[in-house]
């Protein structure tokens, strides 16, 4: 009998998908444990810590907390963490900032004696530290003073640096402020401290659940004067260009998930690390909507941290590094 040949397509991309270990096989994006960065927050007023109610599973640490969960981290196989400081005082001037025993000073350097191989990024901004909650020193209009700003933000990284942090990671958006922290850096023979550059920061509705948990909404008015206006992508290659220029190590695009196009733009177009910053928002609504039974958290983590790969980051700051190191560590 002749066998009556199967009318159908010869290729089935089909094929390839029919059990996970084909899909491994031909994946083409792996997310990586070692690319992901864990925030921490790290508060100098013990009565200050404790679980934060829009960020679920994220705690604010006393220092002694700090160490103990990077030593965590550390074995999860975590390589890097982003630290954000919650100091008692606050003032006009951010003087808690530069303050060489201040809060996230003697974390670092607590992490860096217990945790040595851990990377410390030192986040470098003002606005937990100063009493208006912008991210810079006002002038006689109330407006941000970009120059005076930066003075006050080199001081600071001087005083990272100083106290072993691996990174330093201006997230200000004040004009001219990576250049001005590389040289300073370099004048103190601070050379191998990286420079990892917010820079490409929009004004985003998605870092309210940060700013609950940094305690540092503005008391007036907005960030929108300094932070990038959503719609504009042509204006991040330019920001990102110049902070290369003034010797940024890292570039990073914040948030991500609502600016994926603008972390693929900067992948095809620029040759460094980038980074993307998976942030507060993005975390608290998956997690509000797991809550509800609407999705399935852990299949959608992987998809959201897949994506943000995709698009061409390199490494990845997001609250679900511990989350997601537990499981695929």
């Amino acid at each position: 009998m002749i066998r009556q040949s199967v009318r159908g397509p010869k290729i089935r991309l089909r094929r390839l998908r029919a059990s996970e270990a084909r899909r491994a096989l031909v994946r083409e994006h792996h997310v990586m444990v070692e690319r992901l960065v864990q925030p921490i927050f790290i508060v100098e007023d013990e009565r200050a810590a404790g679980p934060i109610a829009s960020l679920p599973g994220i705690s604010r640490l006393t220092v002694p907390q700090a160490v103990t969960y990077a030593r965590r981290l550390q074995q999860m196989k975590i390589r890097a963490v982003m630290l954000f400081g919650l100091p008692a005082h606050k003032d006009p001037i951010a003087s808690s900032n530069y303050e060489p025993q201040g809060v996230v000073q003697r974390t670092i350097r607590e992490i860096k004696a217990a945790v040595p191989e851990l990377l410390v990024c030192a986040d470098l901004c003002n606005c937990e530290y100063t009493d208006h909650g912008h991210c810079g020193l006002l002038d006689a209009r109330g407006d941000v003073d970009n120059d005076r700003t930066v003075e006050v933000l080199v001081r600071t990284a001087l005083t990272y640096a100083a106290s072993g942090a691996d990174v330093i990671a201006p997230s200000d958006m004040m004009d001219g402020r990576v250049g001005a922290i590389r040289d300073a850096l370099d004048e103190e023979n601070f050379l191998q401290v990286a420079i990892l550059s917010y820079a490409a920061k929009y004004a985003s509705a998605f870092y309210g659940p940060f700013r609950e948990a940094a305690g540092c909404a503005p008391q007036f008015g907005d960030r929108r004067t300094y932070q990038m206006d959503p719609p504009n992508v042509r204006e991040a290659m330019r920001e990102i260009e110049l902070d290369i220029r003034e010797g940024a190590d890292v570039v990073m695009i914040k948030p991500a998930l609502s600016y994926l196009d603008v972390i693929r733009a900067a992948r095809e177009r620029f040759d460094v690390p980038i980074a993307a910053f998976n942030v507060s928002g993005e975390y608290a609504m998956l997690h509000a909507a797991a809550s509800n039974g609407w999705l399935d958290l852990p299949r959608a983590v992987d998809e959201v941290l897949a994506s943000i790969t995709r698009a061409g980051a390199d490494l990845i700051v997001t609250y679900f590094a511990q989350e997601y190191a537990e499981r695929n560590g």
